[in-house]
């Protein structure tokens, strides 16, 4: 036994003999790894690693438990362990019995990863956040709870839901289908959709979900306050859940809000689940809403051992719900909360830190904290005022050209804006410059139409109660099925309260359907044997002849058109997805697993890191991610900040810490930039640059291009890239310097219309009471729920245009050289290459280089001319 004195030097000991295993981390990581109990905060910075915290604080609590923690000193300890472990606490190697005797000494009630819940955001942090956690602790990783907040909620869902009187097999709407549907209910209500537009309707129906507000309480406070409009909104939500509710369905909100009311309704799910986590960790929780507040702290209301990590300085999603006072006020919500503020930077240099410490300082609302790194200065910030949006674009082209030939990846550069038809521009100048690119946020791979059409088979296999999914499909490929005979056994249906797969398969009971009883027939005749093929199948030997019997495939290969070419490998490629899912499903792979997977797919998801090309995306979407090179384009007053934010105040902090965001994605070398005028949705404006380019030190920043200040005089006639434009010196801060690549000209001359872009992408509350018993469904069997990730396809290129003329260009205009079909030459940026073809356009010509390093490129003769050379 030991003495007090002793007991505290034990403590002591065992937490810096623990310490040793993390000894890699900075010390307010390691502080933030070995704090293991009760509630904890960690602000976590940009760049600060801490992913890297939260993989080790797992390990830590499943290798040592409360050991670095607690107090409590095992009875059994002898002064001869206390010495040994105080020799173990020092740097000397130890031999494999040591580490074993020290090992079993530090542990305190290690814990089981099952007791562990890690939520994140997307569905590739929760991936990341498995793989590595796998790699340092082996298989016993694949049982912790490490997902989205949806996928979680799913799983509790899918064993207790049908306390709510949901079916456990419940489908999953995805946000198009939620607006399908609510676009169904106001025709039915006849109300009007230039009014009503559907999606602000659904943003309407969503924040009440988030307020816990069901679809009768809603409407009655509608009514109650006599709003008119609300009330109309109110009246369509009610019928929205009537409709899901009919379908066995849920949408994204749902299935959170059911989550939060079962633990808060019955007492044995919530005791089960609180003593079930030991411990509760929360990432981004500065994104969180209200719903996942509930949620998170119900669930760790069990042993309140609630670690959540974020930044208030990187909540960006207020208009998506997320409220920034979760994070704010989570040491009041907490007293016993510790705070650790991570601050070491390992993503960027000094000058990038110190500018992007300086916007963010002028936010009032924030618990403060400052950036900093042990890398170098690295190059100032550039910030480029150009004449109008196609300046800007051009300029945008050149520094990525000039980056390339210098050996960087496409990939190692990115362009970020605040709106999505900024992309426009850019998008031209990548095409005009022979860049290949790729858009975060264009169409999803699972938003494809043929896609879904697929989905949409799977969906109504595992639920013939989905009535969207089955309206979508019944006649797809045709069947003669018109659309007045569904309408009428939809009419049927509600008349008689059953699903409309229970009226199509008894079509010949009722006479309003008597001559397409036979086609109805062979519509369900077709779903009951491939109902039996699921229940003998794999997964993707059965999506092989569901392709084949649902006469899909056949549909396409026959039409063969360029387009439905390409419709046909997507629904094939669906195949790679659920070939992923089953690779990492674990024992139970099932039909409704998978799709529970795709629908909670995100855009974030589909960010592929090895594809090599230029990426584009808002300022949102990049939110997560780090580039060598970042472009912050269209840095103007009402545009960012945007035009409603000013003089709002709530609204211009957000936007700071977007730009925030914005600035500390770039590693290496950030530009901003500004233009004098822009034309944007058909009007052209002049705007002054932003405030957030005025509060970075000028120390930190390079300016350069047109002036704004026109009154300073001095301008000057430059060129630059083949675009005359006028540059001058912006305030005393420097003039343009001529460099780079430049390619077209942003005023004229012909434009190639191909698209290099590659296409995304696959990575990878109702009425209370039980629902009655479901009907029998001609050989249909429901699949059972499973869990399991699906990752994504290889990207694909669109079809390139049709074959170009044979023949060569002596001239293009402008002193361009003669270039020939067969000729060898070598370009500055791609190497050597040999021209496949070359094709006229106006004053211009299109060519086809198949080049050694980079594939085959087409470039406009003009532009390509001014940085190749024929080889002999």
């Amino acid at each position: 036994m030991l003495n007090h004195e002793q007991e505290q030097r034990f403590v002591k000991a065992r937490r810096e003999a623990i310490a040793r295993d993390f000894s890699r981390l900075n010390p307010e990581q390691r502080k933030a790894v070995l704090a293991t109990e009760g509630p904890l905060l960690l602000l976590a910075g940009a760049g600060s690693g801490k992913t890297t915290v939260l993989i080790n604080r797992i390990a830590n609590l499943m290798k040592y438990g409360r050991g670095s923690d607690s107090p409590e000193v095992p009875g059994d300890v002898t002064g001869e362990d206390l010495a040994f472990l105080e020799d173990c606490a020092g740097n000397r190697p130890l031999s494999p019995g040591e580490r074993d005797r020290r090992d079993r000494l530090c542990r305190l009630d290690p814990a089981a990863p099952w007791t562990i819940l890690a939520i994140t955001f997307t569905n590739k942090a929760a991936g990341e956040l498995k793989d590595r956690l796998a790699s340092l602790l082996g298989p016993a990783a694949n049982d912790i709870w490490a997902s989205t907040f949806h996928s979680a909620c799913v799983r509790i869902l899918r064993r207790d839901i049908e306390k709510l009187g949901f079916p456990s097999s419940f489908t999953i709407y995805d946000t198009d289908d939620s607006l399908r549907v609510i676009k169904d209910c106001m025709k039915d209500l006849s109300i009007d959709d230039k009014q009503f537009p559907p999606r602000s309707v659904l943003g309407y129906i969503s924040r009440a979900k988030d307020a816990m507000k069901l679809a009768d309480q809603y409407l009655a406070e509608c009514e109650k306050s006599g709003d008119f409009r609300l009330t109309k909104i109110a009246k369509i939500y009610a019928e929205y859940q009537r409709r899901l509710w009919d379908a066995g369905a849920l949408d994204f909100d749902d299935i959170i809000l059911h989550t939060v009311r079962l633990l808060q309704q019955f007492d044995d799910v919530r005791e089960y689940y609180q003593k079930k986590f030991r411990y509760v960790l929360i990432d981004e929780y500065q994104d969180t809403n209200n719903l996942q507040y509930l949620l998170a702290s119900t669930l760790a209301g069990g042993y309140e051992n609630f670690c959540v990590v974020g930044d208030d300085d990187q909540s960006i999603y207020r208009f998506r719900g997320a409220t920034i006072e979760n994070i704010l006020s989570f040491e009041k919500q907490y007293p016993r909360c510790r705070t650790i503020r991570l601050e070491e930077n390992y993503r960027s240099t000094r000058h990038i830190l110190e500018a992007s410490n300086a916007v963010i300082r002028n936010n009032q609302g924030r618990k403060g904290k400052e950036l900093w790194t042990k890398a170098g200065e690295g190059d100032k910030l550039t910030l480029y005022s150009a004449m109008n949006e196609n300046d800007e674009a051009q300029y945008v082209a050149a520094r990525i050209l000039e980056g390339y030939s210098q050996g960087r990846k496409w990939k190692d550069h990115a362009i970020l804006y605040r709106m999505n038809a900024q992309s426009n521009q850019m998008e031209n100048a990548c095409k005009r410059n022979g860049i290949p690119y790729r858009i975060i946020g264009g169409t999803r791979f699972f938003d494809r139409a043929e896609v879904k059409d697929m989905v949409a088979y799977l969906a109504v296999l595992n639920n013939p109660e989905d009535d969207l999914r089955l309206t979508r499909i019944i006649n797809n490929p045709p069947r003669g099925i018109g659309a007045k005979t569904v309408e009428t056994a939809q009419d049927i249906a509600r008349r008689d309260g059953t699903s409309l797969y229970a009226v199509i398969d008894n079509a010949r009971m009722y006479p309003e359907l008597e001559r397409s009883a036979g086609k109805l027939a062979a519509f369900t005749s077709l779903m009951g044997e491939l109902a039996g093929l699921l229940s003998e199948l794999p997964l993707d030997q059965f999506y092989e002849e569901l392709m084949v019997k649902t006469g899909y495939a056949t549909m396409l290969e026959t039409k063969n058109t360029v387009e439905d070419r390409t419709r046909l490998e997507n629904v094939r490629e669906l195949l790679t997805s659920i070939r992923g899912y089953l690779e990492n499903a674990g024992d139970e792979p099932s039909l409704a697993g998978f799709l529970d997977e795709i629908a909670l797919y995100t855009d974030l998801d589909s960010h592929d890191p090895d594809q090599d090309c230029v990426v584009m995306m808002t300022m949102h979407s990049a939110k997560g991610l780090e580039f060598p090179v970042v472009f912050v384009v269209g840095a103007e007053e009402g545009i960012f900040p945007g035009i409603r934010a000013i003089g709002e105040t709530e609204e211009m902090e957000e936007e700071r810490r977007l730009c925030y965001v914005a600035m500390t994605r770039a590693k290496q070398k950030l530009y901003l930039t500004c233009a004098n005028q822009r034309m944007l949705f058909g009007r052209t404006s002049s705007n002054r640059p932003s405030r957030f380019v005025e509060e970075i030190p000028p120390e930190h920043l390079e300016r350069t291009g047109r002036s704004y200040l026109s009154d300073l005089g001095g301008e000057e006639e430059r060129s630059w890239g083949g675009m005359p434009s006028r540059t001058s010196g912006y305030g005393g801060y420097g003039t343009y310097q001529r460099g780079g690549f430049g390619g077209q000209t942003a005023q004229g001359g012909g434009r190639g219309s191909f698209d290099q872009r590659p296409q995304r992408s696959a990575q990878s509350g109702a009425p209370g009471g039980q629902r009655p018993a479901q009907p029998s469904y001609g050989g249909f069997t429901r699949a059972m729920s499973g869990a399991g990730r699906s990752y994504g396809a290889a990207a694909r290129p669109k079809h390139p245009l049709s074959a170009p003329a044979a023949g060569g260009v002596k001239s293009a205009g402008g002193g361009v050289p003669n270039f020939q079909k067969g000729d060898t030459v070598r370009h500055k940026a791609f190497g050597r290459g040999m021209i496949l073809s070359v094709q006229k356009m106006g004053g211009d010509a299109l060519v086809e280089i198949a080049f050694d390093d980079v594939g085959t490129k087409r470039l406009m003769l003009k532009s390509a001319a001014a940085h190749m050379e024929k080889m002999g």
